[in-house]
């Protein structure tokens, strides 16, 4: 295999917290490339129909995935991608990392970034307050416990959304519920159930109403005809083009954040 036929793919983010996310993601077991000083993760991928070398910096992870033939050398791969070097520091010098969620941090809830107010003596029920997420009980689950409460809250609205954008419809709704897809915003199953990414309730609220509008017209329409386009026109009650703009520039930063704890 000749590295020159090889292929590198980068995501295009800004930068942010470089150093601190190196430190935080590397454990010494695991691949890695040296980026000049830095050692960042890489996750190898055998492919068995892969005839070369690809390597995908994640920003959302921070770590790269280098996707290999099913038969290459592991070390020979690793050494190819670690001689791309002034390239890949140019590119990680752009990067957008994982953002931690705890307290003192900031998430965005229905397109504003809300600060983490977190007191030990406050109630552990979260609540919104303006730009704040106001939480108590214990430091090391405050990450978790607003991942909860987010998902909750995304499940309630959608489903909410979902059947009464429907009912104006004259269309019928199946079971509705959120994941955490990589690939798409929201699914539609030929049984009129519904799924969305939970992280739309990080997006302003016109874009998950437009995303929503978009699942339920394929109750009628599965695909995306002109009928279709149309119908999602009629049931979104704001500019469906701005709502698709805004997810193109920044729904993969929607995943950068990361809840531990």
């Amino acid at each position: 295999m000749s590295p020159g036929r090889s292929k590198i793919i980068l995501s295009n983010v800004s930068s942010k917290m470089l150093a601190l996310v190196r430190g935080a993601l590397k454990t010494p077991e695991e691949p890695h490339i040296r980026v000049g000083a830095d050692a960042w993760p890489v996750r190898v991928v055998r492919h068995a129909q892969s005839r070369r070398y690809r390597l995908v910096f994640d920003a959302a992870r921070g770590e790269f995935r280098l996707t290999v033939p099913r038969r290459t050398n592991e070390r020979a791969a690793l050494k190819w991608a670690a001689e791309q070097q002034a390239w890949l520091a140019e590119q990680v010098g752009k990067a957008a990392l994982p953002v931690v969620v705890g307290p003192g941090a900031s998430v965005p809830f229905r397109g504003v970034d809300r600060h983490i107010d977190w007191a030990a003596t406050a109630p552990r029920a979260i609540r919104v307050e303006g730009d704040r997420l106001c939480v108590g009980g214990p430091a090391e689950t405050v990450g978790r416990r607003i991942e909860r409460w987010m998902k909750g809250q995304a499940l309630d609205l959608m489903e909410r959304e979902s059947r009464a954008i429907a009912t104006m419809a004259g269309l019928s709704v199946g079971r509705v519920g959120v994941g955490d897809p990589r690939s798409r915003w929201g699914s539609c199953s030929h049984g009129g159930d519904l799924r969305y990414s939970w992280r739309l309730v990080m997006a302003p609220d016109h874009v998950r109403r437009a995303t929503v509008a978009h699942e339920v017209a394929h109750l009628r329409h599965m695909d995306h005809g002109a009928a279709f386009h149309a119908l999602v026109d009629e049931l979104h009650d704001g500019d469906v083009a701005a709502a698709r703009g805004w997810l193109r520039r920044e729904g993969r930063g929607l995943h950068r954040y990361r809840f531990t704890g």
